[in-house]
Formats: C-alpha cells, structure tokens, sequence
C-alpha cells in the first residue's frame, strides 16, 4: 500500500485536514507549561508527541515550520507548531519543553491519517 503521508504538503493543507477532525486545540508555552483553550496546563510527562510533520519553504529554505500532533494524557489532542530558521517564533524554553515530551509515532492509525 502506497504511504500518502509522506507525501509533501502544505502546512496549511495539514492544518485544514486536523481541523475537519477536530484536531484543532493548539498547546501553546505559557508560564513553564502547555496550555490550552480548555484552560488546562500539561507538563511534559502529560504529553506525547503522536506525529511529527516539518515544512521547508519552496522559495526560501529558512522559511520553514514544524507541526507536533500532540495526546495529552486526559485524551485531549492537538497541536504546536514551531517556525525555525530566521521565522523561528519560540525561544529556548520552548525548545527545551518540547524535547522532554515522549515520541510514540502512530502513523499506522487510521484515527490520526491525514488522508
């Protein structure tokens, strides 16, 4: 079976088939911890990266972008995204929360494909 996920696609595309999912609650860093419109606040060990999507601007490379799908661990999914390159819009402590989530790629589930 052919992997259509991998194919190359928009941020934009993505962000489009996650919201028709429900998959729209961005994790945003605020005060040492994610938060989201739920009003809730997740620490790392509450979180786990689920799939990892990244975007290279075609005309300028340094425009470029990275979408975590994010599980929290009351069930609630969504969504950080982080600019990098010269667009970057987080700063270190963003980058040192996010590497402290655990990583459980399930590409295989039907439930998170984007096609």
């Amino acid at each position: 079976m052919e992997n259509r996920i991998n194919e190359m696609r928009t941020l934009s595309q993505v962000m489009e088939k996650l919201r028709l999912k429900r998959i729209d609650n961005e994790f945003r860093l605020e005060n040492g911890a994610f938060v989201t419109g739920n009003g809730k606040n997740y620490q790392p060990e509450d979180l786990t990266i689920i799939k990892t999507y990244r975007f290279e601007g075609e005309s300028d490379p340094s425009d470029s972008s990275i979408l975590y799908l994010i599980e929290a661990n009351d069930g609630l999914t969504g969504y950080s995204i982080d600019a990098y390159g010269v667009y970057s819009n987080h700063d270190q402590d963003y980058d040192e929360f996010i590497r402290k989530i655990k990583i459980m790629d399930r590409e295989e589930q039907l439930e998170f494909s984007l096609d």
